[in-house]
C-alpha cells in the first residue's frame, strides 16, 4: 500500500475546499419567496407579509380607498385599484417595489384583465359606470364608458374574451356586456345586494355571491336567455370567491357567518365549511391548493387557514380594514 506524506494530503483536502467553494459559489442562490400583499382599504396602503416569518415587512403607500388587486398579464406587475384616488398603483410581485402610479383612472374598485390580454375593464363602484381600456402592455387607453344601474361591484370574464358580468350591489341585477361592442347585452334580477362574480371553466355557469343573504345564485349563461337556476346556502353575507386550484371547487366567504364554504362546481352544493372570525372577505389560495390567505375585515388581520385541520392556523395583524390579498404563488384560478 503506498503512503503519502502528511504534506501532500493537506495539499490534496485544501484543492478539494477550493473546488467545494467553487461550485458553491457557481450555484444559482435560491429565488426569495413572493410576499403575499393585502390591501388595508382605510388606510391607503399594502401590508407586504413574508410567507417564512408570517410577518409584515413594511406598508406601502397608495392612493385612498384600495379595494382590490390583479396580476397584469405578463406577471411583472401588481396592479392596486385605488377607488377614492382614481389611480393604479403598480408594484413588483417578487419584490414588492413600487414600479409606477397611473392616474387618472376614474373610481378603479374592481378590476379584471380579459384573457387575451387586450383589455383591462373597472368597474366604477360609486359612479355606476364600467369602464374599457386597451391594454397594450404597458399603458391602459380609456375607449368607451357604460353607464350601467346603480353600484357595479365585481367582475368576471369569460374564458374567450367575449363578455364581462357585473354585480350590481344596490339595484339587485347581473349585467352582461360585449366586450368587443361594449354595449349591454342583458340585465336580470338577483337576490339581495350581489357581490363577486365566478364563471364556471365551460363558462356556461355564473356564481354570484349574496352578501344581503345567505347564499350563492347560480345562473345558466349558456343559452339565448340567461335564468336563474339554484341558490346554494353557504351563510351569512356570502361575499368573495377564490378556485380551490382543482378546476372543480370554489371557495366563498360568508362574512357575517364568520366562514368560507367550499362549492362543488358541477353538484352545486357545499361540501365543506371553515370557520373564520373578523369578517372574512377576500381570499388568496397557496399554490398547492392546502392554506387560504383571507382577509378578516373586522380585525383588522391576514387569517391562514388549514383546509385539512379545518381551521384557523395563523393570524398576522395588519392595516385598518383589509380587503384584496394576492401572491404570486397561488393555486391555478
Amino acid at each position: 500500500m503506498k503512503i503519502f506524506s502528511p504534506a501532500r494530503v493537506s495539499a490534496a483536502l485544501a484543492g478539494l475546499v477550493l473546488l467545494w467553494g467553487a461550485s458553491v459559489a457557481a450555484a444559482p442562490a435560491a429565488a426569495p419567496v413572493p410576499p403575499i400583499f393585502v390591501l388595508n382599504s382605510l388606510e391607503a396602503n399594502v401590508s407586504v407579509i413574508d410567507p417564512l416569518t408570517w410577518t409584515e415587512t413594511s406598508r406601502i403607500p397608495t392612493g385612498k380607498e384600495p379595494h382590490h388587486l390583479y396580476l397584469t398579464p405578463d406577471e411583472r406587475s401588481l396592479i392596486v385599484a385605488n377607488a377614492l384616488g382614481d389611480t393604479l398603483t403598480f408594484l413588483d410581485p417578487r419584490t414588492a417595489q413600487v414600479q409606477r402610479t397611473v392616474r387618472g383612472i376614474v373610481d378603479p374598485y374592481h378590476l379584471r384583465f380579459t384573457p387575451d390580454m387586450k383589455w383591462l375593464i373597472t368597474a366604477a363602484n360609486r359612479l355606476n359606470h364600467v369602464d374599457f381600456y386597451r391594454w397594450d402592455g404597458k399603458e391602459p387607453t380609456l375607449v368607451a364608458r357604460v353607464n350601467t344601474a346603480r353600484t357595479p361591484s365585481h367582475m368576471w370574464i369569460d374564458s374567450r374574451s367575449t363578455t364581462v358580468y357585473v354585480s350590481m350591489q344596490d339595484s339587485d341585477e347581473l349585467v352582461a356586456i360585449d366586450i368587443a361592442t361594449q354595449v349591454v347585452k342583458w340585465r336580470l334580477k338577483t337576490g339581495p345586494m350581489p357581490a363577486d362574480v365566478y364563471g364556471t371553466p365551460d363558462d356556461k355557469h355564473v356564481f354570484v355571491g349574496l352578501t344581503g343573504g345567505d347564499s350563492v345564485e347560480v345562473f345558466d349563461v349558456s343559452g339565448r336567455e340567461p335564468r336563474s337556476v339554484r341558490k346554494i346556502k353557504t351563510g351569512n353575507g356570502a361575499h368573495a370567491f377564490r378556485a380551490a386550484g382543482d378546476g372543480k371547487h370554489l371557495y366563498v366567504s360568508n362574512r357575517v357567518a364568520n366562514s368560507i364554504s367550499k362549492i362543488d362546481m358541477a353538484s352545486m352544493a357545499v361540501v365543506d365549511s371553515y370557520p373564520v372570525p373578523g369578517g372574512p372577505d377576500c381570499m388568496e389560495v397557496s399554490a398547492d391548493g392546502r392554506f387560504i390567505y383571507v382577509s378578516s375585515r373586522w380585525a383588522r388581520k391576514l387569517s391562514v387557514v388549514d383546509t385539512e385541520a379545518k381551521k384557523v392556523v395563523r393570524q398576522v395583524p395588519v392595516g385598518k380594514s383589509p380587503h384584496g390579498v394576492w401572491t404570486l404563488q397561488h393555486a391555478p384560478r
